[in-house]
């Protein structure tokens, strides 16, 4: 695997679970190697399991039984992955971050890419901000015995965190140019590259003339068009801090993206203080964002714009990210606070069938 994002940042890791009448999809189950199976018959869709992104990504397409439509759909995530990924040394990230404030060439999808990413920085007033990684650089959440970074570390990081010092330049005959002000800066596009990649697989699966699939990138999901006989599918929002099989609400959506950022996946406690820290980092203090919030799900068309939405809602905090989402068309938001309450955004319940569930 060529991780795409080692980011403990902004590299969020969503709750969501894909529910049919009789079974119950977890977005981070499933084997780790490449697994086709079922046959499309009787309802049953053909699936692939693949450990991509750093992550297991699934994808079922119920509405045909040609196998090669699986193949071609990991190769695009394997295409972009090599164009946005900060570790493996030909990709455009890779590139950028060790060109030390020199132009570098990148290819259209890595320019718009972060092109969307900038404008949520702005948005957000740099609440979300792709120049996170020498921060997010310092902690490790995945370690068995993780350590809170020394404050002069972190003070150091922070010096180089600024979003306004990406600077994008317009080539010839359509081609950008990208370069980091600062040379000590580095992009990580954790926090929006799995959505990016989600919508590019749909749009491969779309001209196949596939009409009814779904797409689990370690959880971000994305529906392509409804079930065969029209139904929506129903996604399950998981209960934070609990099993990963106890839900708090479901919701039904057609051809519509569902993706969540929580603090209770990538997290520690540090035995000697208490204290309690997660991956989703302030780019102001180089700490993990302290507000009343636990977990963000954002419904739209695009899963790049609900990936980067649910990293800025959650930074924002709950007044301040529903002022966001209810000033935005045709994006909706779901809130839980730490009392485990549930707000909703405007509208939303009113445009999808939504069922809380009770413990």
């Amino acid at each position: 695997m060529k991780p795409l994002s080692r980011s403990r940042l902004l590299s969020v890791v969503i709750s969501a679970w894909i529910l049919s009448p009789a079974l119950l999809l977890s977005g981070c189950g499933g084997n780790a190697a490449s697994d086709q199976t079922g046959s499309g018959e009787s309802g049953e869709p053909i699936s692939v399991s693949s450990f991509q992104l750093d992550t297991i990504v699934t994808l079922r397409i119920y509405d045909s039984t040609d196998a090669s439509l699986l193949d071609g759909a990991l190769a695009v995530c394997d295409q972009y992955e090599e164009l946005f990924s900060r570790t493996i040394e030909t990709s455009d990230i890779y590139r950028l971050n060790h060109s030390r404030t020199y132009p570098v060439s990148v290819s259209d999808p890595t320019a718009d890419l972060i092109g969307l990413g900038l404008e949520y920085c702005r948005i957000t007033d740099g609440a979300f901000d792709l120049t996170i990684a020498p921060v997010a650089e310092l902690w490790d959440f995945t370690s068995p015995d993780p350590d809170v970074p020394s404050p002069e570390d972190i003070r150091e990081a922070l010096a180089y965190v600024d979003w306004e010092q990406i600077i994008i330049e317009d080539g010839e005959e359509g081609s950008a140019f990208i370069s980091l002000a600062n040379p000590g800066a580095g992009i990580d596009l954790g926090a929006i590259a799995k959505g990016y990649i989600a919508d590019r697989m749909k749009d491969y699966l779309i001209q196949n003339g596939v009409k009814s699939a779904l797409i689990d990138l370690g959880g971000n999901i994305l529906a392509v068009g409804s079930r065969p006989d029209q139904s929506p599918f129903v996604i399950g929002i998981q209960r934070p801090f609990a099993d990963r099989n106890e839900l708090c609400a479901t919701i039904e959506v057609t051809d519509w993206s569902v993706v969540s950022s929580g603090i209770y996946e990538r997290c520690f406690t540090d035995p000697d203080t208490g204290e309690f820290y997660h991956h989703i980092l302030n780019p102001d203090t180089g700490y993990p964002y302290q507000n009343d919030l636990i977990q963000v799900t954002i419904l739209s068309e695009s899963s790049a714009v609900g990936d980067a939405l649910s990293t800025s809602c959650y930074a924002l905090g709950l007044e301040e990210g529903l002022d966001l989402i209810n000033g935005l068309e045709d994006v909706y938001a779901i809130f839980i606070t730490k009392d485990y309450r549930i707000h909703y955004s405007d509208g939303l319940t009113e445009r999808f069938l939504v069922e809380e569930i009770t413990e």
